[in-house]
């Protein structure tokens, strides 16, 4: 069910490479680029239609550049982030990288008829960390609420966490990290992931 819903948060979060500027609020640079990738799916057959090397192109250049791995994968690793080695550090991100545009690219296949609401966001202009709220409206089903926690980088906004329908992206992935890395340690969890990112490779 979550890699089903992830094609809303993938979709519907809408963002690109594009840097944007401090003083854009998060919530109208969702709802600006929503309306962007929403329009390039629609307009592409191959898109609509599932192609996989195309979905992944788009997830990889459009929608991912946005989110802040670093922060997202230290989060997901949790207390045992401090244990490990740089080099521990740049696989564990650059596979958990991996296997989130795996993910959502095939969670874009999924991908119908939903529209978004997003909701104004109160922030100030001192704020460095904001939640934005968004509610899919699914044809003929419950709608379902996807926030987003963001953060101010330099002159730009990035998504370190997504909690769908309540629960959060990066707890649901540090309870199954925990246990790889109790089970095998920091290495263990490295090659777990690479092996769940070579088989996923495969089915393409």
């Amino acid at each position: 069910m979550l890699n089903k819903i992830l094609v809303v948060a993938a979709v519907l979060v809408g963002l690109n490479s594009q840097v944007a500027s401090a003083q854009e609020s998060p919530d109208a640079l969702v709802r600006k680029n929503t309306t962007e990738i929403l329009a390039a799916i629609k307009a592409d057959k191959d898109l609509a239609a599932g192609n996989q090397q195309k979905i992944e192109k788009l997830a990889d250049e459009k929608i991912l550049p946005l989110f802040n791995f670093v922060r997202m994968t230290q989060l997901a690793v949790g207390r045992n982030w401090k244990d490990a080695s740089d080099a521990q550090k740049k696989s564990l991100i650059d596979a958990f990288r991996t296997l989130l545009i795996r993910t959502y690219s095939t969670s874009l296949t999924q991908f119908r008829n939903q529209t978004v609401e997003v909701k104004p966001t109160k922030m100030t202009a001192a704020d460095t960390e904001v939640v934005v709220k968004t509610l899919i409206i699914q044809p003929g089903g419950q709608p379902i609420p996807i926030d987003y926690s963001m953060e101010k980088s330099g002159d730009s906004w990035k998504v370190y966490d997504v909690l769908i329908d309540g629960v959060s992206l990066v707890t649901n992935y540090r309870s199954s990290f925990n246990t790889e890395i109790q089970k095998s340690g920091i290495d263990g969890l490295v090659k777990s992931l690479a092996d769940r990112n070579a088989k996923n490779a495969a089915q393409k």
